[in-house]
């Protein structure tokens, strides 16, 4: 399997196992909320956070979110956006050694990543799921690194984003609208996703036109692009009007023999007129209880990074705009991985917590 290497890596790829164990230190004038509700908000270096966690819950977290720096090369900012703080370089100086000085920005990010995803794949449940947010300045790095870390069979999904809800119109070539939320399962046949609740919305557009007994339905199309060798019959309708086959350039999606049963059980409809193409009827009682995820998350659903600014905004007591935090993420987008990912109990790790959105 082709392997992603980068300066450096020879040092990194055991420095997990080399990382000493510390202990944490209870801080009661630092503590936030309840003292009896089992959560860690730890500060420090997280590397040194994450082997601190180790003993205590390898194989135990259910859902693990980062935010790590996209590695954009902005220096500006409270996380140096650059790789290239005094503390990383320092770090960098004493793990990879000479040929720290050498190293691109991405090799310092992938030199920074490796060992903390290596700890974060140990605290993950064997039915855990792992999701990291990033942008374009690393995906494809992060893509190769988490397939080395969890296998490549385990990975799930690239959710795309939608993190604004205008272009900007000062964008050099194009304007970014959207980040990745990259998925991996720790084994991925031994996890399942929960289904997302189903919206009022959603729900109204079953109705009942006929009265059936079952309830509210709604109409489904029976043809489809892809050919299909018993798809390509005509018939009559109730009505009396002859149709010589499926729409041009389709195929129906069932048998001729199939589409029979299912009108003699009153599933197909014609239309107020009967003599209208055939569609099945998709009874709401009979739909799973939930919607399928889907990979691509808009802002009207789970919110954008203005909106993340906004709620940050109302929480802390800024001095001035250049104060708030550049990236936040709404708390709509970590609701929505949660409701996929976990259940009531289960535990969740954030060790890149930036505003604290998943706290």
């Amino acid at each position: 399997m082709p392997t992603l290497a980068w300066i450096g890596k020879d040092t990194v790829v055991r420095h997990h196992q080399e990382v000493p164990f510390h202990l944490l230190r209870e801080d009661k004038e630092r503590a936030v909320g309840d003292p009896n509700a089992g959560n860690l908000l730890i500060h420090g270096d997280n590397l040194l956070a994450l082997k601190a966690l180790l003993p205590h819950y390898a194989g135990q977290v259910k859902c693990i979110y980062i935010d790590p720096p996209y590695n954009t090369g902005n220096e500006g900012w409270a996380y140096n956006d650059n790789v290239n703080s005094p503390e990383m370089r320092r770090w960098l100086g004493e793990t990879v050694g000479k040929e720290a000085e050498d190293l691109s920005r991405h090799d310092k990010w992938l030199c920074m990543m490796y060992p903390r995803l290596m700890l974060l794949h140990e605290l993950l449940a064997e039915d855990g799921s792992f999701w990291m947010s990033i942008d374009d300045n690393e995906v494809h790095h992060a893509r190769g690194l988490l397939d080395e870390v969890f296998g490549r069979k385990n990975f799930v999904a690239s959710v795309i984003w939608q993190k604004v809800y205008s272009p900007k119109n000062s964008a050099n070539y194009f304007s970014e609208d959207h980040d990745y939320v990259l998925v991996y399962a720790k084994d991925k046949d031994n996890w399942d996703r929960n289904l997302l609740p189903r919206t009022l919305e959603q729900d109204s557009a079953y109705i009942n036109p006929d009265n059936d007994p079952r309830g509210p339905w709604k109409p489904s199309d029976l043809s489809a692009r892809n050919p299909y060798k018993h798809g390509t019959y005509g018939f009559t309708t109730p009505s009396g009007r002859e149709i010589e086959g499926p729409p041009k350039g389709r195929y129906w999606s069932i048998s001729k023999e199939k589409l029979e049963r299912l009108d003699a059980d009153n599933r197909i409809w014609w239309g107020k007129s009967g003599d209208s193409i055939p569609q099945l009827k998709r009874f709401l009682s009979e739909v799973q209880d939930g919607l399928v995820p889907q990979t691509l998350w808009t802002y009207e659903e789970v919110g954008h990074t203005q909106e993340a600014k906004q709620e940050l905004v109302e929480i802390c007591d800024f001095e001035s705009s250049d104060d708030v935090f550049v990236t936040p993420k709404p708390t709509r987008l970590i609701e929505r991985i949660l409701e996929i990912a976990t259940d009531p109990g289960d535990l969740v790790l954030d060790s890149f917590p930036g505003t604290g959105t998943t706290g």
